[in-house]
């Protein structure tokens, strides 16, 4: 037996937890912890004949920004790894602790309190504390997935590798949103091995913006990437993703057809910015994230407009 297969025995088995860089697992401590960092080939990056990359789950945030071959090729990949959390945080993070993550709602945090994902049949925040819970509802449960990677990787249209079965996208890795009891689709004692990503586009235009309450160390509470190619001063290609909005990390394609063919001005972001708060239906006490969402895309946008 392999030792990637061996951890993933020993979860099952004990209803443990895995745990890399640990900055979540070890706060929360509900489970027993079984550590991945020992496992051979889970670190890393390597790249294929066309110029593509794939990231070890292991690598670091850190690792991200230290490559200067990576934030070349995917610079909208390494703009979001520059704004998580702090540079301690950074150093030990994984790439695959931040795609699965828990998510941040107090709700399920507090183990006197019961919610979908603790074994309850409702979603408490919806009629109480809902202040930074998602504006675009996707299902029974409102509380954002937390992972700022997966929103770059979403625009990159990025795969994940996951031990004992096929590739994922990233989307597929997240789901509709619709299954409340549940912040990813790996099963208990799936190990995430690595992310693939496509092969670099050239002349590629990024950015990526966040809201947030405080300058550091917070998870945003609306935050945005965009991807663009331009043919002069014409939008070419585009892709928009965001996170904080949704139950999960989400692609907006109608924002990226609305750039395609025209140029990157302050109206035609604020016209496509538009189309995103459309499916917006805050809560009473979360409506000031549907104006930080829309201010956010636009300012994204026009960002990624000037980058040369």
């Amino acid at each position: 037996m392999t030792a990637i297969e061996d951890a993933a025995r020993t979860v099952r088995d004990t209803g443990g937890e895995f745990r890399a860089g640990g900055t979540d697992v070890m706060t929360r401590a509900t489970r027993p912890p079984v550590d991945l960092l020992g496992i051979p080939g889970l670190r890393g990056t390597t790249w294929g004949p066309d110029g593509a990359a794939r990231i070890g789950a292991l690598a670091t945030v850190a690792d991200l920004l230290a490559d200067d071959r990576l934030s070349a090729a995917y610079p909208a990949l390494a703009a979001t790894a520059a704004a998580v959390a702090t540079p301690q945080i950074r150093n030990v993070a994984t790439v695959g602790g931040n795609l699965l993550q828990r998510n941040r709602c107090w709700y399920p945090r507090n183990t006197a309190l019961a919610c979908h994902q603790t074994g309850g049949d409702t979603c408490p925040a919806r009629a109480g504390a809902h202040l930074y819970s998602a504006v675009i509802d996707q299902g029974p449960c409102i509380a954002p997935h937390p992972s700022s990677l997966a929103v770059a990787l979403l625009a990159y249209d990025a795969t994940v590798e996951v031990h004992g079965r096929s590739p994922l996208g990233v989307a597929e890795l997240y789901g509709d949103g619709g299954d409340p009891t549940r912040d990813h689709r790996l099963e208990t004692g799936e190990i995430l091995q690595a992310v693939r990503m496509p092969a670099p586009a050239p002349d590629e235009r990024a950015a990526y913006r966040r809201a947030t309450a405080r300058e550091k160390a917070e998870w945003p509470l609306a935050e945005a990437v965009a991807r663009l190619t331009l043919d002069g001063d014409t939008v070419a290609t585009a892709a928009m993703a965001v996170g904080g909005a949704a139950r999960t990390p989400l692609l907006l394609p109608e924002v990226a057809e609305a750039l395609i063919g025209g140029p990157v001005t302050e109206e035609t972001a604020t016209a496509a910015a538009d189309l995103a708060t459309a499916r917006c239906s805050p809560l009473p006490g979360n409506g000031y994230k549907v104006a930080l969402l829309r201010a956010t895309l636009i300012d994204t946008i026009t960002a990624c407009g000037k980058t040369s």
